[in-house]
């Protein structure tokens, strides 16, 4: 907290105070009014005051998670923000041609076409998404852009691009060699039928906890491979794939989106925190309500949440999911619990 915000902390608490001890009022009613009206006057400054305590904290779904996290310090490092971190990460995995799930590279729809979709959002509460979009290479970074520069959130297909391009994105052809024979492969039986767990990554799901306590969150992926064109997963869906409260914490989601969606599961694994649930107990009860809702037999959801102090949890349907925990001090591939 800055030396303006103590000051004028100290002179409040000694005009309560003494406007106590001339209404005759006890120390000890004193000193609840102090703790109630306290609360009301640091309402605004809750995460300045809690910034003191923060640990920078990285949370990615899979694998790919670890060099994303290494990637998003790099970022702090020089000075970003939750929300900068966020973005370093996602770019490092959206670039990656040999990937089949995120960015470049990521395997096509049925029809051969390559469609992306991101969203972020941060401790504000500020979001932005593209869903549907073709030919730009980081769809996490257009959707930071719809959210810092349009009245709008969510932006799709062919607008989105189009705005991307505005922004100055370049185009890109998104199907790499390695997608093509994959599709074309697939093609042969025509089949369309989610495999759980396939190539170990479906998506990249990105939570961070900066120096200064703002979380912030974000997901991108190139959905469902060989799906309907124009199908959107819960990716891009603030509430679905994503959800960031700064003052309780965030959640993001991998797996089938359309299992995601229909639970709104991001927002509800933050709701179960904000009503005292640690986060791993909250995405386990998230898993629950799937699991307990529709056949879970062929279909794979895991959650990853952070709360405002750090503390992280992960729970999936079945085994198989993990992701990647960084702090300043280490890195390491945590495999979620399931079931």
């Amino acid at each position: 907290m800055g030396k303006t915000n103590k000051s004028n902390r100290r002179e409040f608490i000694g005009r309560l105070a003494t406007i106590g001890g001339v209404l005759g009022l006890s120390p000890f009613t004193i000193n609840r009014m102090l703790g109630s009206e306290l609360t009301e006057f640091e309402g605004s400054q809750k995460l300045e005051l809690e910034a003191e305590k923060a640990q920078a904290t990285m949370v990615s779904t899979w694998n790919h998670g670890l060099i994303a996290n290494k990637v998003g310090f790099e970022a702090l490092a020089k000075g970003g923000s939750a929300l900068d971190m966020i973005e370093a990460a996602a770019r490092i995995v959206e670039k990656d041609a040999e990937g089949l799930s995120v960015g470049l590279g990521g395997l096509p729809d049925r029809d051969g076409i390559v469609t992306l979709d991101a969203c972020c959002m941060d401790h504000l509460g500020r979001a932005g998404s593209v869903a549907a979009l073709q030919d730009i290479m980081y769809p996490l970074s257009v959707a930071r852009k719809v959210m810092e520069e349009t009245p709008h959130v969510m932006l799709v297909g062919e607008g989105a691009k189009m705005f991307a391009l505005e922004q100055g994105f370049e185009s890109v052809n998104l199907l790499t060699e390695k997608a093509h024979e994959a599709w074309q492969k697939w093609k042969v039986k025509n089949e369309y039928k989610p495999v759980i767990n396939i190539e170990n990554h479906d998506t990249i799901g990105i939570l961070a906890l900066d120096h200064e306590g703002r979380l912030s969150g974000g997901c991108t992926t190139s959905g469902v491979s060989f799906k309907m064109h124009g199908r959107v997963g819960d990716s891009p869906i603030i509430g679905a794939g994503l959800f960031v409260d700064g003052n309780v914490g965030a959640a993001t989601a991998t797996g089938l989106g359309e299992a995601v969606m229909r639970t709104v599961g991001s927002f509800l694994v933050v709701e179960l925190m904000r009503g005292g649930m640690s986060p791993q107990d909250a995405c386990e009860t998230a898993v629950k309500r799937i699991i307990d809702s529709m056949d879970v037999t062929d279909l794979q959801v895991g959650y990853l949440a952070l709360d405002k102090h750090g503390n992280h949890g992960a729970h999936a349907i079945h085994g198989g999911f993990n992701y990647a925990l960084t702090t300043e001090k280490s890195s390491e591939l945590i495999n979620a619990s399931n079931g």
